[in-house]
């Protein structure tokens, strides 16, 4: 391939990615109200939530915030309460599914408590997500079909591994999770893989709420002999394609958005560096 054909690739690469993270940069949802928790502004509930909390004890809906335990300090106390709010939400019919797990609550780097997965997106809370991008030695890149039964992006491609880091869990410890859950990857296939890097903070207008997220990533060749299989039934297919063929995929909206963010930043970092 002629320097003019890779400068013209790597072009197109930029205003793709570039698109897609302009879809990640949105306002929060209309009538969203900023959150506060012990005093902390950590998020963003949407409208819904906001009337569905009104009759909380220790729950505040002002109009131009909603504020949970003001006085609180992060403990006990505080986490019965948050259990409480996801409890009252779920009744009000303001999240999608229930996952019995719990995720951190924060305040930039302060931690405040634990609440339920699905409440999450409602009050607009940060989630990080961890995410493998997984190639061939001979340069193509493993890819997973998400199971028909996600609640989201159901059957669209995504990177091989991603998840969310749960309450008070490490950031690598919850890759190698994920990896070993996803994917049947024991931590020997990975041993060179690099190390998490952030790509961006997401904002994100969903239906059942605000997503803003920490999108991580890993990248990793995988020694020749390596199959990856899935263990947790949420992935329905895992193969291997080349490049361009990954590209064409994104462009055609078959991936995930995150799975589109990761991959192409991925693919635009190892072509500078001479990896493919």
């Amino acid at each position: 391939m002629s320097t003019s054909q890779l400068h013209d690739q790597s072009a197109q690469l930029a205003a793709l990615y570039t698109q897609l993270t302009q879809r990640v940069q949105e306002h929060p949802p209309e009538l969203a109200r900023p959150l506060y928790i012990a005093d902390r502004c950590c998020g963003w509930a949407t409208h819904a939530a906001c009337d569905a909390l009104k009759h909380v004890p220790q729950v505040q809906v002002q109009a131009d915030a909603l504020r949970i335990g003001t006085g609180f300090t992060a403990g006990p106390e505080l986490n019965a309460l948050l259990t409480h709010v996801a409890e009252t939400l779920r009744s009000a019919d303001c999240l999608r599914g229930w996952r019995n797990e719990l995720m951190d609550v924060t305040a930039a780097d302060d931690w405040l408590g634990v609440i339920e997965r699905a409440a999450m997106r409602p009050l607009g809370l940060l989630t990080r997500a961890v995410h493998l991008n997984a190639w061939t030695p001979d340069g193509r890149l493993w890819i997973a079909r998400r199971a028909l039964s996600k609640s989201t992006d159901p059957g669209m491609w995504d990177t091989l591994v991603g998840g969310l880091v749960g309450t008070k869990e490490d950031l690598e410890d919850a890759l190698l999770r994920e990896c070993a859950e996803e994917a049947g990857l024991a931590p020997a296939c990975l041993a060179q893989r690099s190390p998490l890097r952030t790509i961006l903070r997401m904002h994100r207008r969903l239906p059942e709420g605000y997503q803003v997220e920490d999108l991580l990533t890993s990248t990793c060749v995988l020694p020749p002999d390596t199959q990856p299989a899935n263990q947790d039934g949420e992935v329905m297919e895992i193969t291997h394609v080349t490049t361009s063929e990954a590209v064409r995929g994104i462009i055609d909206g078959e991936f995930t958005l995150e799975a589109a963010l990761v991959i192409l930043e991925d693919i635009t970092r190892r072509r500078a560096h001479g990896e493919i």
